[in-house]
């Protein structure tokens, strides 16, 4: 089964005064750092939520509270110029109201409340998540239901344009689009999604290694000049136009950091079809090496990982992960491991007890199931 995405928003049964909406964090078993190149990648919503709260409050603006941070934050309807310092943190909010009143919706006022329990700074796509929710809380009080991927593209614009972060499409197609027990096949450039079963032996953990190093400030916008470089060489919009062995005939014209970058997203890109081929046909060893071969091409081509997150993925392995890779933009964050469903609890348990004897510090690990995507929970 594969979804295309439809042009055309509905309507809700009604319009609401008060809207309950969640939306899911989400992984990535494999695909990462290629949605930007218009690539295939393989995300999965988790049972891990960014929980709204909202009601009209028939006035011109807009009260924001979180749990995660300090004090409300009132804005009015027509503001137009992104927040900085402590208030950054609404961009990702007010910025998707901005969008749906940029776009022609009549969105009226409202307050509302935030709850996590998405671990920030971990690779998660806490900040999807919550572009999700504030969507589909204003989509809850228009009556309106816009189409999974023509919402997913504007909470993406608001990613762009209020947080300032050039993100892929990847993490708000999987908020938008998750399917209970499945991964996603996302082509980026289409944004045709084919839900792919994740066999009921196989469970994720995801290991939080709970740093993010001062290195990741701007790398992630370098990276990605670096693939636009790429592209711009070979003329075309997207790496995945490019084979690997047009890129090796190019090294030397490209540059070896602008040749190493390319590298890893074609190589990547054509893991992705061989990981989902392995796990269609229970191939569970290849389906890890391909997580490994992963794991080093962004070790050594991309350049986005550190050494707390190779110390967990080589823990992983020593405790029987069938794969194990680092996950997200990099320089700390996540790891995301494939292991049998009967032992994930206690490899959970183990990798956390087996870093601190070796590092001497503090992870944190979740065993997630895969589920739906983003929804209102109810509309009163």
């Amino acid at each position: 089964m594969s979804i295309s995405p439809s042009k055309v928003s509905t309507p809700r049964t009604q319009i609401s005064g008060f809207v309950r909406a969640r939306a899911p964090g989400r992984i990535n078993l494999i695909g990462e750092h290629v949605d930007y190149q218009g690539g295939v990648v393989m995300p999965a919503a988790i049972n891990r939520y960014v929980k709204a709260a909202a009601q009209a409050n028939g006035r011109s603006e807009v009260r924001l509270s979180s749990s995660q941070s300090h004090g409300d934050l009132v804005v009015p309807l027509e503001h137009k110029t992104p927040f900085s310092g402590d208030k950054s943190w609404a961009n990702y909010a007010f910025g998707v109201v901005a969008k749906y009143r940029d776009a022609g919706h009549p969105v009226t006022g409202f307050d509302v409340k935030f709850e996590s329990n998405l671990p920030l700074g971990a690779g998660l796509s806490s900040s999807a998540a919550l572009e999700t929710a504030t969507a589909l809380v204003v989509e809850g009080m228009l009556g309106l239901e816009l189409p999974q991927a023509e919402r997913a593209l504007l909470c993406q614009r608001a990613e762009h344009e209020w947080a300032g972060v050039p993100c892929g499409i990847m993490d708000q197609l999987a908020v938008n689009a998750g399917v209970a027990g499945h991964a996603l096949k996302i082509d980026c450039s289409t944004l045709e999604i084919a839900p792919a079963p994740l066999p009921a032996n196989l469970s994720a953990v995801v290991v939080d290694s709970k740093v993010k190093h001062a290195l990741a400030d701007g790398e992630y916008a370098k990276r990605r000049a670096d693939c636009e470089a790429a592209a711009a060489f070979f003329d075309v919009e997207f790496l995945r136009d490019v084979t690997a062995g047009e890129l090796d005939s190019a090294q030397i014209q490209l540059g070896e950091r602008v040749y190493r970058r390319a590298r890893h997203v074609i190589s990547e890109m054509a893991r992705v079809g061989e990981f989902a081929a392995a796990l269609e046909a229970g191939d569970t060893a290849a389906a890890g090496l391909l997580m490994a071969a992963s794991h080093s091409s962004l070790r050594d081509d991309y350049e986005v990982s550190c050494q707390e997150l190779d110390t967990l993925v080589e823990i992983a392995g020593g405790l029987g992960a069938i794969g194990a890779r680092m996950m997200g933009g990099g320089f700390g964050g996540s790891t995301v491991n494939l292991v049998e469903t009967s032992a994930a609890s206690r490899f959970a348990e183990d990798i956390v007890a087996r870093y601190r004897e070796e590092t001497g510090a503090e992870v944190e690990a979740l065993a997630v199931n895969l589920v739906g995507g983003a929804s209102i929970e109810n509309v009163e």
